[in-house]
């Protein structure tokens, strides 16, 4: 059984009741079996226009079951840990996998593939705050934003803290566990009346609750944003250069992470089939995962069954390396496990340039887009189409607020023509990238606009 290198304690009950469910499972006629074990709490305060208005403390559990019975898969969970409840759950698995269809690629992770010695992460940062302190924080927050230029109302601000602790463990023998905090501190207001207003917010997010922004600075940003988007125009359709804000760019950078990961793949739903070896983006950008970051939001030494993780390139070069495989999409697809079960771990994208108002100058004319609307991509076609609101770009200057437009191409396309990522990287995510220039793009918005 691995144990956990720093206080083993926390993870030791949640072992025992892991090997509790496999002993089940073994006992049900399960060729193989896995359990995920969860326990979240958390407290939530939100705020509108001086007033409290909810309150919440949570305290969540929950146990997912999965089966492998002659190559047929059943899951089942369940909220209640009370043994008679477990074995309830267990059966409903073994039930299921009755009437699935056999299927080769099902299965465990291969055994030598499974992680080893535990690592620590410094994730674990619990700090006990009052409802008083974390409402007293939310209202300093709006408090900020209200007092600020051009805002005329609050859609509310709020607190949340939280900590989570999760073990997986499978028939193989492997057992692993985790557990982080995470705060955050967010404020959405708006500016204007009545059919000129505009809305917008900002928040922070942090592993620590010393790493969050100081409330009023949230608050202040806030503010700026949403009185910086009154009086909006359109533009005249045409192509143009498209700038994503850092926050916006991570989006797009998940859609080309959507075309190589397995699932897509295997069910041949992907532009980016048969891709690895193709140069997708330009030969100065990378795309680098590094699971094993100190205090990465998405840091960690298993993937979600247990797979080691690794830090490798997914594209370097330009070229992509490897795909996002879990083992039952790897098999598939007739490859090898990538550590990905559950999605990519910290990535970082290679910068090229400065921070946003330097890529502004650098793009002369076009869009800078720092809202986007709707899921318009496709990744079988690699078709794109959100719709859009921003700033206007002229002679490298912000000029005026637009909204009501659509912007559109395809990835295929708009991946190779990225013309520069700046160095402005947007830390409250797991995707870790900057500013993004495409050099053209298809802007539909009013084609009478001035």
């Amino acid at each position: 059984m691995n144990t956990m290198p720093t206080d083993p304690d926390y993870a030791q009950p949640l072992y025992t009741l892991a090997e509790q469910v496999l002993s089940l499972c073994r006992q049900s006629g399960a060729d193989q079996a896995e359990v995920s074990l969860s326990q979240d709490t958390g407290f939530a305060a939100n705020v509108r226009l001086g007033e409290v208005e909810t309150v919440e403390r949570t305290n969540d559990q929950g146990v997912a079951v999965t089966v492998y019975v002659n190559q047929r898969k059943g899951t089942a969970s369940t909220a209640d840990l009370r043994p008679e409840s477990l074995r309830e759950t267990v059966a409903q698995a073994c039930a299921i996998a009755r009437y699935t269809e056999a299927d080769a690629a099902s299965g465990l992770a291969d055994a030598e593939r499974l992680a080893g010695a535990p690592m620590d992460f410094d994730l674990w940062h619990p700090r006990e705050l009052s409802a008083e302190q974390g409402i007293a924080l939310a209202l300093e927050c709006e408090a900020a934003g209200l007092h600020a230029p051009g805002i005329s109302n609050s859609d509310g601000a709020g607190f949340n803290s939280g900590r989570s602790t999760a073990v997986y463990a499978n028939s193989h023998g492997f057992f692993g566990a985790e557990r982080s905090t995470h705060y955050s501190l967010s404020c959405s207001l708006i500016a204007g009346k009545e059919q000129s207003m505009q809305r917008d917010y900002w928040y922070s997010t942090a592993l620590q609750f010393e790493g969050l922004d100081p409330a009023r600075a949230i608050g202040l940003k806030a503010a700026e944003r949403t009185a910086a988007r009154l009086n909006p125009r359109s533009v005249k359709t045409g192509q143009y250069p498209v700038l994503f804000a850092p926050e916006l760019a991570r989006g797009l950078i998940g859609s080309f992470l959507g075309a190589v990961s397995g699932g897509n793949l295997y069910r041949q739903a992907s532009f980016l089939q048969d891709s690895i070896g193709r140069r997708i983006f330009p030969e100065w950008l990378d795309l680098y995962e590094n699971p094993h970051i100190a205090r990465g939001f998405r840091s960690a030494y298993f993937d979600a069954e247990g797979v080691a993780t690794t830090a490798s390139a997914i594209v370097s070069g330009g070229v992509i390396q490897r795909y996002l495989l879990g083992s039952y999409s790897a098999r598939k697809l007739g490859l090898q496990s990538t550590g990905n079960a559950g999605g990519v771990h910290n990535l970082k994208v290679s910068a090229n340039a400065g921070d946003l108002k330097s890529l502004i100058k650098a793009m002369g004319t076009g869009l800078l887009v720092t809202e986007l609307m709707g899921q318009g991509v496709n990744t079988l076609t690699g078709d794109y189409s959100r719709g859009a609101a921003g700033f206007w770009i002229e002679n490298g200057e912000i000029q005026y607020a637009v909204d009501e437009l659509t912007i559109a191409g395809n990835l295929a396309q708009m991946l190779p023509a990225i013309e520069a990522i700046g160095d402005d990287v947007d830390t409250r995510s797991h995707v870790q990238v900057g500013s993004l220039l495409i050099g053209r793009m298809t802007v539909a918005g009013n084609d009478s606009a001035d």
